[in-house]
């Protein structure tokens, strides 16, 4: 035993509070570092010596072992499960909320304002068939009709669009995040050969992982495969998608975009939509995270096509292309369900043309096609199954001349309103659809909008209240307290000096044993 032993152990004791003071100031400068765990100094006493005399074993101080970083790896499982499922619902969420505000039910110009105004001025019509200036108002009324369910449909086409833009943005961004994961794999890997833990690395990493798991569906394991020169396990962290690694310790399998060369829904799709691939080729199926929620609302159509078994962009554009089709084959050709009525066609207008389409499509240039043009197809499924949403507008005919508004049963009759009263009594057949009349369709359609609105609207407020909850959890385990920080500051500084005071005694009495003994 050196006879200056008892030197050395205040030393230890020194350096050990020095250590501690040194973890606790990290602790306190990141409090406000978004994903920092708490770092601990794991302290031992160091390994004691025996005595030769027999009288035991004298301690020699004490050390610290090991930094340690204080994580609960469940909660941060739980965490990323969580937000997977929030990215979806949030998504969703606002996305649904720009396709209500689309329809502006209810308001001034909404479907109920816009149908009411437009009948109204047929009721007029019918007082006074032989006004010219009447039938102007039933024109204008008929464009604004028609112009509601176009811009409905071009709404959502450039909705469909922007959300597209975002698809590869997302895309773009979960291959960031995994280079960087795999980066850092890299450095943590490198920093841990000694056997040390790299606790800073592994929070950066964490917090990446965190981002990661909001965009799409992941599952994150670290794979013991061997031992390390120190003995222990050498670990790789693993980061699937759909079952397939994204992330493989070093490397990253990335994803990439590719537009479709045919559409999924070839009727309510835009064209070049993207499809989201593994970069090697093979298919991708995204099962959560924002991602999805994407993909579920700009492809969705309710299972037809084979498109995701969700009411997004595509359901609502074939609901609306099922509302105009339907109804104007009505009010047209007088076909209502398995009956026939007289409709437009059947009428003659204050000029004694008859066979007249009062609605048709848009043609070349966006410019209104005739009715004869719009029957040249053939048979009136296929001269219809060309009218959607976006194309559905007043004819030709009516926009030229509105003496070509029918209202009479015979010709040359200007007072007779026939052919104008069987039009306005399809307005309450509850035939027309199989949701009832005109309005109840589409209060349908605008009621299933709302309660999928909803429905996200809960679920995202239900998955956000659970991370936070988590999140709670994990700042009770990993986040930094300045008031513990503080106490733990005060009990290892008096440590420090009291280490300090023991070096002072130990100095003396060494002064005493060297300078003053024997004089």
């Amino acid at each position: 035993m050196s006879s200056f032993f008892g030197f050395n152990v205040a030393v230890k004791g020194l350096f050990t509070a020095q250590r501690n003071m040194d973890i606790i100031n990290h602790n306190i400068n990141n409090v406000n570092t978004p994903g920092y765990s708490r770092q601990v100094a794991i302290q031992s006493a160091s390994n004691p010596i025996s005595l030769l005399n027999g009288t035991g074993m004298l301690g020699t101080g004490s050390e610290v072992l090991v930094i340690e970083r204080i994580r609960d790896e469940y909660l941060d499982y739980k965490y990323w499960s969580e937000n997977i499922s929030y990215g979806e619902w949030n998504a969703k969420r606002t996305l649904l909320a720009d396709m209500e505000v689309t329809f502006n039910e209810p308001s001034d110009s909404g479907f109920n304002a816009v149908i009411n105004s437009f009948y109204n001025s047929l009721q007029e019509l019918a007082k006074d068939p032989s006004s010219d200036a009447i039938r102007a108002l039933v024109k204008e009324q008929g464009v604004t009709f028609a112009r509601y369910f176009n811009n409905i449909a071009s709404h959502f086409e450039e909705l469909q669009f922007d959300i597209n833009n975002q698809v590869k943005t997302v895309v773009t961004e979960i291959n960031s995040l995994g280079t960087q994961i795999a980066q850092l794999n890299k450095q943590i890997y490198t920093a841990e050969l000694d056997g040390n833990t790299a606790n800073d690395l592994r929070d950066k990493r964490t917090l990446l992982i965190d981002e990661l798991s909001k965009l799409v569906n992941i599952d994150v394991n670290e794979v013991v495969v061997g031992k390390l020169p120190n003995g222990k396990d050498d670990k790789r962290m693993i980061i699937t998608i759909s079952g397939k690694a994204f992330v493989d310790n070093f490397d990253v399998n990335k994803l990439t975009i590719k537009q479709r060369e045919n559409k999924l829904n070839e009727e309510e799709d835009i064209p070049n939509l993207y499809e989201v691939l593994w970069e090697d080729g093979n298919s991708l199926s995204v099962r959560g995270g924002e991602l999805k929620g994407l993909l579920d609302v700009r492809d969705g159509n309710d299972g037809e096509n084979g498109s995701p078994n969700y009411k997004g962009i595509p359901y609502y554009i074939r609901k609306l292309n099922e509302f105009v089709r339907t109804f104007a084959i009505a009010f047209n050709e007088g076909i209502v369900g398995n009956d026939k009525v007289a409709g437009h066609v059947d009428g003659y207008g204050t000029n004694g043309n008859t066979g007249i389409r009062f609605f048709t499509i848009l043609g070349e240039e966006n410019k209104p096609i005739s009715s004869a043009d719009f029957m040249s197809a053939g048979d009136i499924d296929a001269c219809y199954g060309k009218m959607t949403a976006k194309n559905f507008t007043v004819s030709s005919d009516i926009l030229d001349d509105p003496r070509n508004i029918a209202t009479a049963d015979t010709k040359d009759q200007v007072g007779n309103i026939g052919n104008i009263n069987s039009i306005l009594a399809m307005r309450n057949n509850v035939h027309m659809f199989k949701e009832g009349a005109p309005e109840d369709f589409v209060k349908s359609v605008i009621t299933t909008l709302a309660i999928d609105s909803q429905q996200t609207i809960r679920l995202s407020s239900i998955h956000k209240n659970m991370i936070e909850q988590v999140e709670n959890q994990r700042m009770s385990v990993s986040g930094v307290s300045l008031d513990e920080e503080v106490a733990n500051l005060v009990k290892h500084h008096q440590a420090y000096a009291a280490a300090a005071q023991m070096i002072n005694t130990m100095a003396e009495v060494y002064d005493i044993l060297i300078n003053r003994v024997g004089l």
